[in-house]
């Protein structure tokens, strides 16, 4: 167990803005952060982060919370994991209790995996740096390549020995259970009742040089091992198999040791192999990643549009695989983002060209070569359609439907023009050309919206009609005012109920300096008034508790301490206004009203609506009360005159405050 002065340092310490900033760009939005959601897809932001108060809000997915819960939502982290993580982030020193049987065997799944995973990357390297063979064989390639001792401890490169068993026997005998070591691939188990024990169990990395891919945090998923020797029957690369915590699609190598020069260049290079990626990071340009010699996929883009809208595409110079690479280009189109590519000469590979030249060299080569998409797609095909008519029309159709995939019309009738400078055709073709294509695709989309909203239309007739729950509304507004204000000292206008001299009730003013949260406890407290939602009332208690005997209360300690689903509420509150700001209502004169201007309006007001709408309620069940007949409905009416009497003197007084 994690030691509380351990947490609370970390509380203390992390900023919110600087962690989230490693894993999505963010962009200032008044006094808060803005940036695209790392839950969902989309193109517009809807990811809020404000420093103040140490809190973020996803809109599209309704996730929110502090800094532990976006570590535990993005990268499915433990809590003590998180702690751990933001500790090494800010050289904190962590204290632990030791942890009983009972807590080492309450960890779930995922998490022996991760503990499975990165015992593996720990006994990989020590196998290539420790021992004889590993040393003479994993080690020796590594520096064949090229490659640094501080770049080999750096990406964690290991060795697997050309044994049947040696890891699976090590890891076992160190406490590893076999169903995790099969779950994440690192043990292939094959059933085989001859065995005197049941199964057969081998190493699935053996012989075998291995890469260890991490998440963006730095978690180990899975690893990438290539073999030394010459068997044919033998894959050159072999990958972890897909698990519950490695999916190859969602996963780009490099990504963890990129992220921070790729949001700072605001430029991502996009390599093939692991080597391209050691080999550029050991020469100084660190903003690179590899799709792992998979092709390209729509999530592998998106993980890289959370840092930066720019990627260049880096190919050797093997003309066959350039032209397979095309759709991975019009896949980063269709998600908005900027697209240039850079090849090397005949012969060359991003890795050897990063190891035979200077820092300096390959940056000016970079800048020099690196073309836009059209650019070089016009070049690359005109190449090989040149005295073909037919092959060119062809070529110029595939293009315009490249530039189609672009979502901003601005950049397309650009790519247009630009297109038609290159191939020698009208700008009036290739528009009628790109009319007809958008015209198809949006067709397509219309006949499969009104299919989706068919089948809705079907779903929605059976859902009841659901009505504003008022009550609900106002307690979530208490629990607002509560947060942002409740040590502010403020000067209300209490009301107190009097008979004046003809007889009649009066709510007279009463001016009355007191604390935020003491003037919401009091009143309700006066009125016998309970909240009604069980999170709202624990929030209530909680926070009524904390502001009375905390002298400097801070949202972010508060919601620290309590469990994930009260603290994603209470982000949902805190943040539901500054969605609004996601629209920028200020370019267009449209100036909101801050929230702090008139708090104890805000109170007085919010209390008032409240007592009205129980008093309503209160009225109604004693209406129905007097529909039977009964002796005591003389008491009942007179009671109904009191509370209708009462609810006409605060109306009042509420519109005096609306007004």
């Amino acid at each position: 167990m994690i030691h509380k002065s351990t947490i609370d340092r970390v509380y203390e310490t992390a900023r919110l803005e600087e962690v989230i900033g490693d894993f999505v760009q963010l962009k200032k939005s008044g006094a808060n952060f803005k940036g695209l959601s790392p839950f969902s897809d989309e193109r517009t932001p809807s990811f809020m982060v404000s420093p103040v108060k140490q809190i973020w809000k996803d809109f599209s997915s309704g996730k929110g919370g502090n800094v532990v819960a976006f570590l535990m939502e993005h990268e499915h982290f433990s809590y003590p994991e998180a702690i751990k993580y933001l500790a090494k982030k800010y050289n904190i020193e962590v204290e632990e209790t030791e942890q009983t049987d009972e807590q080492k065997e309450a960890a779930n799944e995922r998490e022996s995996m991760y503990l499975v995973s990165e015992y593996a990357q720990k006994y990989f390297a020590d196998v290539l740096w420790k021992e004889d063979l590993g040393k003479a064989i994993g080690l020796s390639y590594f520096k064949e390549r090229g490659f640094t001792d501080d770049t080999i401890k750096k990406f964690g490169l290991g060795y697997g020995l050309d044994q049947w068993d040696a890891f699976t026997t090590t890891a076992l005998k160190n406490g590893y259970q076999l169903k995790y070591l099969e779950k994440t691939g690192l043990t292939i188990v094959k059933e085989n009742t001859g065995v005197p024990e049941g199964s057969k169990k081998f190493d699935r990395f053996k012989g075998r040089v291995l890469f260890p891919i991490h998440s963006m945090s730095g978690r180990v998923l899975g690893f990438g091992g290539r073999i030394l020797t010459n068997d044919k029957k033998a894959a050159k690369y072999l990958n972890s198999p897909e698990s519950d915590i490695y999916h190859k699609s969602k996963v780009l190598y490099g990504i963890y040791y990129a992220k921070q020069a790729i949001a700072k260049e605001d430029n991502c290079y996009l390599v093939e192999g692991y080597t391209d990626v050691i080999q550029f990071n050991q020469r100084g340009i660190e903003n690179v990643v590899a799709s792992s010699g998979t092709a390209l996929t729509p999530d592998q883009i998106r993980l890289i549009n959370r840092l930066t809208t720019n990627i260049t595409v880096l190919f050797d110079g093997d003309a066959a695989g350039l032209r397979a690479s095309l759709r991975g280009i019009d896949l980063i189109l269709e998600q908005g983002m900027n697209v240039r590519v850079c090849t090397f000469p005949e012969g060359e590979d991003p890795d050897s060209f990063a190891k035979n030249n200077a820092y300096e060299d390959v940056i000016a080569y970079l800048q020099e070569h690196a073309k836009d998409f059209i650019q070089f797609k016009t070049s690359l095909l005109a190449k090989e359609t040149a005295n073909d008519p037919i092959k060119r029309a062809d070529t110029v159709r595939d293009i315009v439907n490249s530039i189609a995939k672009i979502p901003d019309r601005i950049k397309r009738e650009i790519y247009i023009q630009e297109c038609a400078g290159i191939m020698n055709i009208s700008e009036a073709v290739l528009f009628n050309t790109l009319a007809q294509i958008t015209k198809k695709e949006k067709a397509d989309s219309a006949k499969e919206t009104r299919k989706e909203q068919k089948a809705f239309a079907v779903v929605k007739s059976e859902l009841p009609q659901v009505k504003v729950d008022v009550q609900y509304e106002l307690e979530r507004k208490i629990i607002e005012i509560l947060l942002l204000y409740g040590p502010v000292m403020q000067e209300f206008e209490d009301l107190i109920l009097k008979e004046n001299e003809e007889g009649d009730l009066v709510l007279e003013p009463e001016l009355l300096e007191t604390k935020v949260y003491e003037k919401i406890y009091l009143d309700l407290q006066e009125d016998e008034i309970e909240l009604t939602h069980e999170q709202f009332k624990t929030i209530y208690y909680r926070l009524i508790e904390a502001l009375n005997e905390t002298e400097d209360f801070s949202i972010s300690k508060f919601i620290s301490e309590l469990d994930q689903q009260l603290a994603n509420e209470i982000s949902s509150i805190l943040m539901e206004e500054e969605k609004y700001t996601l629209h920028n209502w200020e370019r267009k004169d449209i100036f909101p009203k801050e929230k702090n201007s008139g708090v104890a309006q805000l109170v007085s007001e919010t209390i008032l609506t409240l007592r009205c709408f129980l008093i309503k309620k209160r009225i109604l069940v004693l209406q129905e009360d007097t529909q039977e007949p009964s002796s005591e409905n003389a008491e009942t009416l007179e009671e109904i005159m009191n509370y209708l009497q009462l609810n006409k003197l605060l109306s009042k007084k509420l519109n005096r405050v609306l007004s």
